[in-house]
């Protein structure tokens, strides 16, 4: 019987351990795009539950006028809810790194918090979803560029100081993009193309995925990819 029990206490505990290894998983930062909010990633969250994710491993940040699309940019108010999301992430991360799905200008936004914090090291898999990462067409190219904040220095026009400066920096050690043909942002021109490369591409990333659900669509329906691709 002693034999038994010890036997029994043995197994408990090496069970206790391995889902304890188990549950020891990078924390996710999930940054929306220009006027959305954390509920646009509904599928990707409840995707995450699926797959052994608690709650408390995934941060939402919630940035910017939602009012006002032009009003919002990389500099100022915009940026603390998503340092303040991937600080807190790493501040709680098991592992000690975490991974970051953002759409649209949360990519540009997120890359940004990440060399701000000097966190590229941290930062396992970059997953950037219909991005403008070479800059919109539609802003002009800087500085003969649409009058507007997103269009300005420190927003999306192509070559503007800002994505200049982010262009060539690394920000994870993993890094994949998702784009469409038929975004309605990124390419609402008609082109896709910035000096002959998609704008959702991000340089020096690992692997691009191309789906042909559009802006709004990539983000809702490509949630299982995005889960893969951090895994």
């Amino acid at each position: 019987m002693k034999c038994c029990i010890q036997s029994l206490l043995v197994f408990l505990a090496f069970t206790c351990s391995v889902a304890l290894r188990a549950a020891c998983i990078d924390n996710v930062v999930l940054v929306h795009g220009n006027t959305g909010n954390p509920d646009d990633w509904e599928n990707t969250v409840e995707r995450l539950l699926n797959e052994g994710y608690s709650q408390n491993q995934i941060f939402l940040p919630d940035w910017g006028s939602k009012s006002c699309p032009s009003c919002n940019d990389h500099n100022g108010s915009e940026e603390t809810p998503v340092r303040n999301a991937i600080s807190s992430a790493l501040a709680q991360s098991c592992t000690g790194e975490i991974d970051i799905i953002a759409h649209s200008m949360g990519v540009t936004l997120s890359a940004q918090q990440i060399i701000k914090l000097n966190a590229a090291n941290k930062v396992d898999t970059f997953v950037g979803i219909a991005g403008a990462y070479r800059g919109l067409l539609s802003c002009g190219v800087y500085p003969f560029n649409v009058s507007n904040a997103t269009c300005g220095a420190d927003g999306l026009s192509v070559s503007s100081p800002f994505l200049d400066d982010l262009y060539d920096k690394k920000i994870a050690d993993r890094v994949f993009s998702i784009k469409s043909w038929i975004d309605q942002i990124v390419c609402g021109t008609g082109v896709c193309l910035v000096y002959g490369v998609h704008s959702s591409r991000i340089k020096n990333e690992n692997r691009s995925y191309t789906y042909s659900y559009g802006h709004f669509g990539l983000q809702r329906y490509t949630s299982s990819r995005q889960v893969q691709l951090i895994q």
